[in-house]
């Protein structure tokens, strides 16, 4: 009995991966016809006589020129980004980075925010709409490709001043960063509460057509925690309604903004603060003819200040608009790590893509169609190869489990119309050949955390973005040699499959026939659900399963393990004793109290009067 359990944690621990992968495949882009569309973002130019409209003496100064109808683009630019601008909104409309491309193409540059409702920056009113008035560019405050300076009037009466600017400290990072400062001054009558509007954080969508679902996020850390939201939480489930915006509150606002696989925009402040944050789905079309895929846009609040007439407040931002690269944001401190979307499994991730960094330098030589493709091989051998002696210990563990089969088939016949004492007499059998149940598992269960980090951790690696290997054009996306009838042609994941089976087939063999034919069935699975994985992960998997393959070769070369009889200390029980003991005795009252013979608890005791509660 204790063997079948332990092989059902074994294919419940695999079976957990496998339902990750498929609920990740499944929520892939779909078409969402009946699904809510977010409003309408409507532009609303400011208009002469409205208030806070340029006049001399007026609200913030003299400077302010009448605002422009039509759009006017102002670029910023460093080393690695192209920032353009537009007075539409006052922000950042698009973002292109010099060196990524789109899926597919050697020159069209990857463009942030590029099916955003409005710039980066941007003021959202009531119902989270982006009020994208029309804004007028300084010129004499701004300085050509460095920094640019926008002022605009609202509906409401409040007028804002947004300055943007490049950093230049030579600092990790600084390439990718821009200053943003924010002054609002209330030209109205009457007060004006700031908690009513919210800066546009920006979108973010797919970068291709078959990206996964989970991989477009919105994210925010609040108080020291980090929180990550993939597009799959606006549908609302089995019974529920799809949700058209989700709002959380945020008491220590750290910083917030949108993600995809490998791009992510954030917003922080210079200080944190509280506000409610906010965020939609959208439908975008990126492949002509192909059904449209969700994006995710996103904004959090302003502080909640009322300001009087006349009064004015000043906000200090950092906008970061780049690679999800976790050398790069781990080298800028301050917590920019932790936008990489590892989860639970940072602590692994984290120190593996260090290695594979430096596996890639060490490989370097030999140029990048080769570098990095041997960076992950030798990645996964020096991982197998530290957790040898797990390994090792498992499959001595699960060898002796075998050896015990024909003694557990025995007692099975013997005592099937008796599970208690087939339990008593399996824990003695146990005891007394010094047979571990659970030695097979729980070394697995060890690995189950590397593993997990290493499969994450090249999941979003931007760094294989447009590097090969071998036939591999790109590390990020499937090896698709070519297509037949419609179905691409996927090498590494078919080379997968077959070292699975081999694998499989050289493994001890425990456990009845129904648990072995679940266990080659496996590989089958895996197959399908893993077919559209980017190359790289197929290649680790491929690498994991050949390593595995001469491993357990190589166990098998060495000398079986023996099964001896032990001698046993009387009174000395081991943790499976006493645990089937405990089993037994909760089982015993339990048949006592049915049959009316088991304790009689006086209900009057439990209702004796409590004192009054206190402090809420």
């Amino acid at each position: 009995m204790y063997d079948r359990k332990t092989w059902f944690i074994v294919i419940a621990c695999s079976m957990l991966l496998a339902a990750n992968i498929h609920y990740s495949t499944k929520a892939r882009q779909e078409a969402a016809a009946n699904a809510p569309k977010p409003p309408e973002t409507p532009t609303a130019p400011a208009t002469p006589g409205a208030p806070g409209a340029s006049k001399e003496g007026g609200v913030l100064g003299s400077e302010t020129p009448a605002a422009p109808v039509d759009e006017k683009l102002i670029t910023l630019e460093t080393k690695e980004m192209v920032f353009t601008l537009s007075t539409l909104g006052g922000g950042i409309k698009e973002a292109e980075v010099k060196s990524q491309f789109e899926v597919g193409s050697k020159d069209k540059r990857v463009r942030m925010n590029r099916f955003g409702n409005g710039p980066i920056g941007a003021i959202a009113g009531g119902g989270q709409t982006l009020e994208n008035i029309s804004y007028s560019y300084l010129e004499a405050k701004s300085i050509p490709g460095k920094k640019a300076v926008f002022v605009g009037t609202h509906p409401s009466g409040l007028v804002a001043r947004k300055t943007f600017s490049i950093i230049e400290d030579g600092k990790t990072g600084s390439p990718y960063l821009l200053d943003f400062s924010l002054e609002l001054e209330n030209a109205a009558a009457g007060p004006v509460s700031l908690d009513a509007y919210s800066l546009y954080l920006g979108e973010a969508s797919p970068l291709y057509q078959k990206e996964w679902a989970q991989q477009t996020t919105y994210l925010y850390r609040d108080s020291g925690s980090m929180h990550f939201n993939d597009v799959g939480k606006f549908k609302g489930g089995w019974f529920g309604a799809d949700k058209s915006i989700i709002t959380n509150d945020s008491e220590k606002l750290e910083f917030g903004g949108v993600a995809n696989q490998f791009f992510a925009t954030v917003i922080r402040p210079q200080e944190p603060q509280a506000g409610k944050l906010w965020a939609k789905p959208g439908d975008v079309s990126i492949t002509p003819g192909a059904a449209p895929v969700k994006s995710v846009s996103a904004g959090f609040g302003l502080p909640a200040l009322a300001l009087a007439s006349k009064e004015s407040k000043a906000f200090t931002y950092q906008i970061f608009m780049g690679p999800c690269d976790n050398t790069l944001l781990s080298g800028m401190g301050n917590h920019w790590s932790e936008v990489m979307n590892y989860g639970y499994f940072s602590l692994a991730a984290g120190p593996l893509n260090w290695l594979l960094n430096w596996l890639h330098k060490a490989f370097s030589g030999l140029g990048n169609q080769w570098a990095w493709g041997l960076a992950i091989i030798f990645l996964t051998i020096t991982v197998r190869t530290a957790i040898w002696p797990l390994y090792a210990k498992s499959t001595r563990s699960m060898k002796r489990m075998s050896k015990l089969q024909p003694e557990m088939t025995k007692l099975k016949e013997k005592y099937g119309d008796d599970p208690n004492r087939m339990n008593q007499e399996m824990m003695k059998l146990y005891k007394t050949y010094g047979v571990n149940p659970i030695g097979g598992c729980l070394p697995m269960l060890i690995q189950l955390p590397i593993f997990f980090g290493f499969y994450r951790m090249l999941q979003y690696a931007v760094e294989l973005r447009h590097q090969g290997f071998l036939w591999v054009d790109d590390l990020s996306q499937p090896d698709t040699l070519t297509t037949l009838a419609g179905i691409p042609i996927n090498v590494l994941p078919i080379v997968m499959a077959i070292t699975s089976f081999i694998q499989m087939a050289m493994t001890p063999k425990t456990g009845d026939k129904t648990q072995q034919g679940i266990m080659m069935f496996m590989p089958f699975m895996f197959f399908f659900f893993c077919y559209s994985f980017a190359s790289a992960l197929a290649l680790y998997w491929t690498t994991t399963n050949i390593f595995s393959i001469v491993q357990t070769w190589l166990t098998n070369k060495m000398p079986e393990p023996e099964l001896k009889e032990r001698k046993l200390v009387s009174g000395k029980k081991s943790f499976m004793e006493r645990m089937a003991e405990k089993q037994q005795e909760m089982e015993r009252m339990k048949r006592m109290q049915a049959d009316g013979k088991g304790p009689v608890i006086d209900v009057t005791e439990s209702k004796k009067k409590r004192p009054p509660r206190t402090g809420g």
